[in-house]
């Protein structure tokens, strides 16, 4: 930008640029967050269940419970909570299944408060830095004329860089944070979309006649004494 160091740009952006970095960096660390827990939480959906409905029909509820522990993300999860209710109500079951599920959501929607935040302030950050660029502009103007000096363009280049940095800042954060957002949450609606389907299948697949024949349910040792 004109040759300027990014120390030179952030001096010339005023105190305001300073938020609005702040804004940055808080932002970039949030986004690597959730893309690394959300990739660790994919799993595919089809073959876990695949998995898990085999070793269901050959009555191994210890396989399955054990399958859902060794794998990640919400969906198995949830499952388990299903499954420890073999051979209960259906309602008892779905109603185990929605308690995890809402369990699991928020740590699918955790910290995306704070992009949507981010987005929101930044091109705010980014107007009150273009407010007080022009405030000190006219400042200038008003001490010049008060004592009858000729008021030149470099007298007002300060206040003018002031406002124009501060708006591409809060810009340039405000923009790739909203769209990182939406694209996160987009993420977890899949996951949600994915989990409801799992349970759906899985309590069919408890609580219909051919499902749960032959299957005992789940004992602790101290019942099994």
């Amino acid at each position: 930008m004109g040759g300027l160091g990014m120390w030179e740009i952030i001096q010339k952006g005023g105190p305001v640029m300073y938020p609005i970095i702040f804004c940055s960096i808080l932002s970039l660390a949030v986004v690597i967050e959730r893309l690394y827990h959300l990739h660790r939480a994919k799993i595919d959906t089809q073959e876990f269940m695949d998995n898990i409905a085999n070793i269901l029909r050959r009555n191994r509820l210890r396989d399955a419970l054990q399958k859902c522990e060794e794998t990640p993300g919400p969906i198995a999860h949830i499952l388990k909570a299903g499954i420890l209710k073999q051979g209960r109500p259906r309602e008892e079951i779905k109603e185990a299944i929605e308690d995890a599920a809402l369990q699991e959501i928020p740590r699918l929607e955790k910290n995306l408060g704070i992009l949507a935040t981010v987005a929101h302030i930044a091109p705010l950050l980014g107007l009150l830095g273009t407010v007080t660029g022009m405030v000190r502009a006219f400042q200038v103007v008003q001490e010049k004329s008060a004592s009858l000096n000729p008021i030149n363009p470099g007298d007002l280049a300060g206040g003018i860089w002031e406002a124009l940095l501060t708006t591409v800042a809060g810009l340039v954060v405000a923009i790739p944070t909203f769209v990182v957002y939406n694209y996160l949450v987009s993420r977890v609606d899949g996951f949600i979309l994915e989990m409801e389907r799992s349970a759906t299948e899985l309590v069919n697949l408890l609580t219909e006649e051919e499902g749960v024949k032959g299957i005992s349910p789940v004992t602790s040792p101290q019942e099994r004494e």
